[in-house]
């Protein structure tokens, strides 16, 4: 999963503070105990050099060290023994000292050899969420919100079913690509239709769905994607061009890709290239992309190169939206 690298970051910081926290909150509760119970600071005393002890006697030269070795196992047992006993007594749980990590599988470090455990990823998962949220509004914004209530039941111009029938279906269909994600039958989706009709809150559905299961998701329109590409190729300044590069890279290797609103750009010979090569690359490396737009298929083909058109209509899950503006419904009559 190629989470972006701030919210790695962020996720690491997180892990490393709780991972403080807690040391500090055992060496409060270790400095307690020590001040109470003067014994068992003793006994950790002489704990420590039976280690000493152990290397001593397996280091010994001449003689067979695993006497020696045995008897300070022996010791070593008794006072660990004493020291539970005390710790007992006085209201102490038996491992009141050890030192445990919240983690057991990586030990509280985020990482199993090369894989990331998963305690680091549900952090990311959360980070990711937050970074979502700037762009997305996902206060409330979820398959379980999500109201069949503003659209029509009655049969629609030139359609087979009622808005409703049709947004039931595209709610049941996004659902299921968020929920079985990577796995579903659709790998790719294109929400088209006029404004208004719920592609921008479905697909943010998506996106908490798919990052609350640790995939890496990246939200944003097409004017500022398409910007960063052009940052990227045009600018002059070393560090706009890195940042632009960092951005770009995210477009091209997260999980899921959700780019909104493709139409309100500008649309421009490089452009029409920046798209091309966004949809071929994801494709070609099997990455998901969520579409949405207010183009129709046909102006699709018009606006950009029949190559892109060929892509997208071969290649995703055509969902065309239909029925009257929700907003203003809302704004007609709230329910």
């Amino acid at each position: 999963m190629a989470y972006d690298s701030n919210v790695l970051r962020r996720a690491t910081q997180r892990l490393s503070e709780e991972r403080r926290l807690r040391e500090e909150m055992q060496d409060r509760r270790r400095a307690e105990i020590y001040q109470k119970l003067p014994q068992v600071a003793q006994i950790d005393q002489q704990l420590r050099r039976t280690i000493v002890d152990i290397i001593a006697a397996s280091l010994r030269t001449g003689d067979d060290p695993a006497p020696a070795i045995g008897e300070v196992k022996r010791k070593n047992q008794a006072l660990q023994e004493r020291r539970t006993q005390l710790l007992l007594e006085n209201g102490y749980p038996a491992d009141a000292l050890d030192a445990r990590p919240a983690c057991p599988t990586c030990g509280d470090t985020g990482w199993v050899g090369a894989n990331m455990c998963s305690c680091l990823k549900k952090l990311c998962a959360q980070e990711q969420i937050r970074e979502l949220s700037k762009l997305l509004d996902l206060g409330e914004q979820s398959f379980d919100t999500f109201s069949l209530d503003y659209y029509s039941d009655r049969p629609w111009p030139g359609e087979l079913e009622s808005p409703r029938e049709r947004m039931e279906f595209i709610r049941d269909v996004c659902y299921n690509y968020a929920s079985r994600f990577p796995k579903f039958v659709y790998r790719n989706l294109f929400l088209t239709g006029a404004p208004g009709l719920g592609k921008t809150f479905l697909s943010a559905c998506i996106a908490r769905a798919v990052a609350e299961k640790g995939y890496s998701v990246v939200y944003d329109t097409a004017v500022n994607i398409f910007a960063r590409f052009e940052e990227q190729k045009f600018s002059r300044d070393e560090l706009d061009i890195r940042d632009a590069r960092d951005e770009t890279r995210r477009y091209l290797h997260c999980d899921l890709l959700i780019l909104d609103d493709l139409g309100s750009e500008m649309t421009t010979p490089f452009v029409q290239s920046a798209l091309y090569t966004l949809v071929n690359t994801r494709l070609t490396a099997g990455r998901r992309t969520v579409i949405s737009s207010n183009l129709s298929m046909d102006e699709v083909r018009r606006r950009y190169s029949g190559q892109t058109a060929s892509r997208l209509e071969g290649e995703y899950r055509v969902l065309p939206f239909y029925g009257e503006d929700i907003r203003l419904l809302r704004k007609q009559r709230p329910i």
